[in-house]
């Protein structure tokens, strides 16, 4: 009867891992597949859940981290971070001693400020965003404009 439930085990990892996709229970399901193959095996209880235990954490620790950087290279950022390292236009002076200056980058103008103080860059220039602070970016200059 125990290989029953550790095959049950498996599909509910599986189908919470298909619905949700977030690489939170196939490690799981691994461990269940190990205790299933123990459990056909007439090995003790005690060894198909240590078995569940041991191949769950260590697939969990160990591949989880590579999958996640694999995965998640091939995504796009949508949040403001994804405009790090985009080019903008400035339409306003960019001074951050007197705090003026607006870049245009995708139709939306956002507050911007130069990454070096002294920097002054005027309308008309290409500019390169490096990070984002609230509603504010940050930049460098991208050409000699």
């Amino acid at each position: 009867m125990e290989p029953f439930y550790w095959l049950i085990a498996l599909v509910v990892f599986l189908v919470i891992e298909i619905i949700t996709l977030g690489l939170t229970t196939i490690w799981f399901a691994g461990g269940a597949l190990v205790a299933f193959v123990a459990a056909i095996l007439h090995l003790p209880l005690l060894v198909q859940i240590v078995l569940f235990l041991l191949v769950s954490l260590l697939t969990l620790i160990f591949t989880r981290p590579v999958a996640e950087r694999y995965f998640n290279a091939q995504r796009e950022q949508t949040n403001v971070n994804g405009m790090i390292g985009r080019e903008a236009k400035v339409t306003v002076e960019i001074d951050n001693f007197n705090q003026t200056g607006t870049i245009l980058i995708s139709g939306v103008e956002w507050t911007a400020r130069s990454l070096e103080d002294r920097d002054i860059i005027p309308p008309g220039s290409r500019v390169e965003i490096c990070r984002v602070e609230g509603v504010k970016v940050f930049v460098k200059r991208k050409d000699n404009n």
